[in-house]
């Protein structure tokens, strides 16, 4: 095939070929050619999503995980960093048809202090150096822990490790080739997970002044989920047995837009995850580079969170010579706008129209 059109970031006449689903940048003989004008990008990235959660929590089964994957291929969502599963997906690397998956394995957590059945719940805290390497050699590169949720005995959202055991599990998975990222909603666990070397941060909607430049310091990076940060009131009113946790979840919900603007301020590298999986159907990306737009991202650095700067990230490429022909082509400029975003004119995976 033979594409023409305008790519992106930089707004220049953009002409490719693909060949064995691959795109080359030399002139392929006899290629058919597939549009002559429109904009062409990089498939989409969702940077936190739960293939293998269903809607509402549990365990998926295959044929629902599949469905999952497809409805985040309709959008344009091509690669997708799923941030925790309770179920080995790695039968949807047999697809062709489906998106690329990065892995983080399953949660690690502690026993009631994240949701049931979902993630490793390890009785006794000393072994997550052990756990973290385990899943490390498991994933694709990534290991998620949850820094901090509800605990029931104080009311609020607490630390789940102490930052010693933290810095041996940060290192757990850097000696297995992993990088590490963490839930955290509250405040408390921050410091602790950024000087242990972290290096993501979900959700951060606790991010305080001293926390951001922590990050901006040590280069971490964020995926603050902002379309799941709008489920808080929810969770709030239905927190009832704990006030205090209520309020605060409502406090970070109604600061999340000054929070997340100034680490995009001060510097700190931004992906856009939607958290699809649970309480966020897939296929969202497109909304959530809609509400990066809204707490101050330009247009082209938020689809550049979900595109381009957030493959470079993860270490997989965009359009360049050799690269698996993972691309999208719009007529309408797709920073107009989710609706557009979300509705891509053509999907071509893997070299193959979709």
């Amino acid at each position: 095939m033979h594409l023409r059109g305008t790519g992106l970031p930089d707004e220049q006449p953009l002409e490719l070929w693909i060949r064995d689903g691959l795109i080359s940048l030399e002139p392929v003989p006899g290629a058919d050619t597939l549009c002559e004008s429109g904009w062409i990008v990089p498939g989409l990235v969702d940077a936190h999503c739960h293939v293998g959660i269903t809607y509402g929590g549990g365990h998926e089964d295959e044929a629902g995980a599949v469905a999952q994957a497809e409805a985040e291929r309709n959008v344009g969502a091509l690669l997708l960093r799923d941030a925790g599963s309770p179920i080995d997906t790695r039968f949807i690397d047999d697809r062709d048809d489906l998106p690329k998956i990065i892995r983080a394995g399953r949660h690690i957590a502690r026993p009631k202090r994240y949701i049931r059945e979902l993630g490793i719940e390890l009785e006794d805290d000393r072994t997550l150096p052990e756990i973290v390497a385990e899943q490390a050699r498991f994933g694709d590169g990534w290991v998620k822990i949850v820094g901090d949720w509800i605990d029931r005995s104080v009311g609020d959202l607490a630390p789940l490790w102490d930052d010693d055991l933290l810095r041996d599990a940060m290192k757990a998975a850097h000696d297995n080739g992993a990088r590490v990222t963490a839930h955290v909603f509250g405040e408390d666990a921050l410091p602790g997970l950024i000087a242990a070397g972290i290096d993501c941060i979900e959700h951060g909607t606790g991010l305080t002044d001293d926390t951001v430049a922590m990050m901006v310091e040590h280069d971490v990076a964020l995926v603050p989920t902002l379309i799941n940060i709008e489920t808080f009131p929810e969770i709030a009113a239905g927190a009832g047995k704990f006030p205090v946790y209520a309020r605060h979840m409502r406090d970070l919900h109604a600061r999340v837009k000054q929070t997340v603007g100034n680490a995009h301020d001060a510097g700190v590298r931004i992906y856009a995850g939607t958290d699809a999986g649970g309480s966020i159907v897939h296929g969202r990306v497109a909304d959530e580079v809609a509400s990066l737009v809204d707490v101050g991202l330009s247009p082209t650095d938020a689809l550049g969170a979900a595109c381009w700067d957030a493959r470079r990230w993860l270490g997989r490429k965009g359009i360049e010579h050799g690269a698996p022909a993972d691309l999208l082509v719009y007529n309408t400029d797709p920073r107009t706008g989710p609706d557009v975003l979300a509705a891509p004119d053509i999907v071509i995976l893997r070299g193959r129209i979709h």
